[in-house]
């Protein structure tokens, strides 16, 4: 049996049982996720599964109640919501599932109403992503820039790795080749712009989309560890652990005398990715003073 279906054989269970009775809220995709340790696409699914039974429906502006849909034509009418509420709940998913889980289908559901109603609010799914960029960015506000230009440059960088963490799915939502127009991402550019007024113009700008494509680079690796570790329940340390025989194997064969040196006398590498940062940072910075001089 898999995850969805023992949550809605349990729901079922409870239904029949009188413990919830017609009219009554069933838990919602955020309680499941809580108390069964699913993703929240497995929550959705098994709650899927059981209106599909008609054993109950989404009632607008309460959730998912115990019953079938009402026999009615009259105009359902919507609970009263603004686009702050659609932005959040768009991050909500996003932060849970990642932005494949992402629709307006899916938040219509989470908030009790019609899907076309979202469109009054955020316009589409293009136009909800930047607003939830900018929400997102907005939770780190940049303080006073310091007057050293490397303190200047290193605080934007810090700051954007700390909106990754909090936000995996932040960085892929991003574009440097096609950059979205996000009110509070500005002044993080103007920053850095600043900072580099030693460079040639070109040089500067250069620079810049050169240290936003190093902090994003990394913490893409966050977003796809996280993923692999949900899909197969395997931690990175675990993996490594289960493929060091093989790795083993593959340098004593070939004529890699650097991978064995590294790998002399027991060496043990910590891998850790806010420590990989701060070094790259440094090294990132340290290739910018060399070039100012």
């Amino acid at each position: 049996m898999t995850q969805y279906e023992t949550i809605a054989a349990e729901l079922r269970r409870r239904i029949k049982a009188g413990e919830l009775k017609p009219g009554d809220r069933v838990p919602s995709t955020r309680a499941l996720v809580r108390d069964f340790g699913v993703a929240m696409a497995t929550a959705t699914k098994a709650l899927q599964a059981l209106q599909a039974e008609r054993l109950v429906h989404p009632s607008p502006g309460v959730g998912t109640v115990v019953g079938p849909p009402p026999r009615t034509t009259r105009r359902v009418e919507q609970p009263e919501l603004n686009r702050d509420e659609v932005v959040r709940m768009g991050i909500a998913i996003a932060d849970a599932e990642g932005l494949a889980a992402l629709s307006m289908r899916r938040i219509a559901s989470e908030l009790g109403v019609s899907t076309m109603a979202l469109y009054r609010y955020v316009g589409g799914k293009d136009v909800l992503v930047v607003q939830m960029v900018d929400t997102a960015i907005g939770e780190f506000p940049l303080e006073t820039s310091p007057d050293d230009w490397r303190e200047a440059i290193a605080m934007v960088a810090r700051v954007h790795w700390a909106a990754y963490r909090r936000h995996l799915w932040l960085a892929s939502a991003i574009s440097l080749s096609r950059p979205q127009l996000v009110p509070r991402l500005l002044p993080h550019t103007d920053a850095v712009l600043r900072a580099l007024r030693g460079f040639e113009k070109s040089e500067a700008l250069s620079a810049m989309i050169s240290l936003f494509a190093y902090v994003r680079g990394v913490a893409l690796v966050m977003e796809a560890e996280a993923q692999a570790e949900q899909d197969t329940g395997v931690t990175a340390d675990e993996w490594v652990t289960e493929q060091a025989d093989k790795l083993g194997a593959m340098i004593a064969m070939g004529n890699l005398p650097a991978f064995r040196e590294l790998l002399a006398d027991g060496f043990d590498y910590e891998y850790d990715l806010d420590k990989l940062f701060e070094f790259g940072l440094e090294v990132f910075l340290d290739g910018l003073a060399t070039r100012l001089r």
